[in-house]
């Protein structure tokens, strides 16, 4: 991420009245450079290109079925769909079910709370399987449109008790504390993704079984031979942009078939609210465009730059004048919980932190001013200015932003060496 700006209004987690209303859903129309026509046999041609399944081949029938999908109901009932969204058993799992709330709602308190069966997610024994769902941010849903939400929700026991998944939980304790709250903590993440072909698990674009020409014209690059899935970007760009997501930019990056998003700035919990509901609106886009997203930190083995998920973070003492003497400060308590930020920072990172492909060595702390080989960097333009914000690159691509940026914040704000 280029620059931390100002952080928008919607950390309070509020959606301003009658502004679901202007503009549309996302259409089964829109995909249409990402369908894959039937030939007249009615099989999908084999492609490494997305495509859309339907259970009839019957034309008709499908757009009797689109266009009940993209009916809107508001002139019909008061009645809107919320989609209640949480983590899975994994951690880095998403999984969600609808129901009918009796009015549009502004604020996640005025949601009821929720149950689902945490036995088939991983989450609980079947002889005691209940998890409760507390709604806690609201966003608009791309997918139905009208006044239909998006709900991100956290998981407690029956008793009350959050269960050990939940990391919103502790991260809200930390945002909570006085001395968080007076510094207003700023992040700006940077989600790396890959997209691969489904039921070869190889990178789209990519020759199945094969590679392509090394890396070096991929990053931000444009053309057929370059580019694999610029239609996924920016569809979930322009649906992050209607659920009220805080999504600040897009680009390729280095390996073929990967790209990044960057979300913020966002204020203390708020990050990873929006991190993990643009998580969910890309898993969706892909399981309509017939593609599967991957998380992993190194999906392909070799001289091919892993995926990770760089945390821009600041508090207001950095970005006020002698900001960059708190950085510093910052850095060296980050130094000294080296080990226990890798520890908490996403499975499978050491086959990403090689010293290699821009990072840093996991067994390495170190730092430095515009140099993406260290484990925090600094930008040029803090530097010169004197107050700014710091870089941490260690992240991995899976990592839970609930978890990253509280320890952060943690880290430097309330731990004494």
């Amino acid at each position: 991420m280029a620059q931390i700006l100002a952080p928008s209004a919607q950390w309070q987690m509020r959606i301003a009245k009658n502004s679901i209303h202007a503009t549309s859903p996302l259409t089964t129309k829109m995909w249409s450079s990402l369908v894959l026509k039937k030939n007249k046999k009615g099989a999908v041609r084999s492609s490494t290109k997305f495509r859309v399944f339907a259970v009839n081949s019957d034309n008709s029938t499908i757009n009797r079925v689109e266009q009940l999908l993209n009916l809107d109901v508001t002139p019909y009932t008061d009645k809107i769909i919320a989609e209640y969204i949480w983590i899975g058993g994994s951690g880095i799992d998403v999984r969600s079910k609808s129901r009918t709330i009796s009015k549009p709602v502004e604020h996640p308190s005025e949601l009821p709370k929720w149950n689902y069966d945490g036995s088939s997610t991983g989450q609980a024994p079947g002889e005691d399987s209940e998890v409760i769902l507390y709604p806690q941010a609201i966003f608009k849903d791309p997918f139905r449109g009208g006044n239909n939400i998006l709900v991100i929700c956290d998981t407690y026991t029956p008793a009350g008790e959050p269960i050990p998944t939940n990391k919103r939980y502790k991260a809200a304790q930390v945002f909570s504390d006085p001395k968080v709250v007076a510094e207003i903590p700023w992040y700006g993440i940077e989600q790396e993704y890959t997209l691969l072909q489904t039921n070869v698990n190889w990178p789209l674009g990519w020759p199945v079984g094969g590679y392509p020409g090394p890396q070096g014209p991929y990053y931000c690059a444009a053309g057929a031979d370059k580019s694999f899935g610029r239609d996924i970007s920016d569809a979930h760009y322009k649906a992050c942009l209607y659920a009220g997501i805080n999504i600040s930019g897009t680009n390729g990056e280095v390996m073929p078939g990967q790209w990044e998003f960057q979300v913020g700035p966002s204020v203390g919990i708020e990050a990873g609210d929006h991190i993990w509901c643009a998580r969910y609106l890309l898993e969706r886009i892909t399981e309509q465009a017939g593609v599967v997203l991957s998380l992993d930190p190194k999906p392909i083995e070799g001289d091919w730059n892993g995926a990770g998920c760089h945390t821009n973070y600041s508090t207001k003492s950095m970005r006020e004048e002698g900001g960059f003497e708190v950085i510093k400060k910052a850095i060296h308590n980050l130094s000294l919980r080296h080990k226990e930020h890798i520890s908490a920072y996403g499975e499978g990172n050491e086959r990403r932190l090689t010293g290699k492909h821009e990072t840093a060595s996991i067994d390495k702390f170190s730092w430095g001013v515009a140099n993406r080989g260290c484990s925090i960097r600094v930008g040029r333009d803090t530097e010169k200015a004197g107050k700014g914000y710091l870089e941490d690159r260690r992240p991995a691509s899976n990592m839970d932003p609930y978890v990253v940026t509280a320890l952060l914040a943690e880290t430097t704000l309330l731990w004494e060496p």
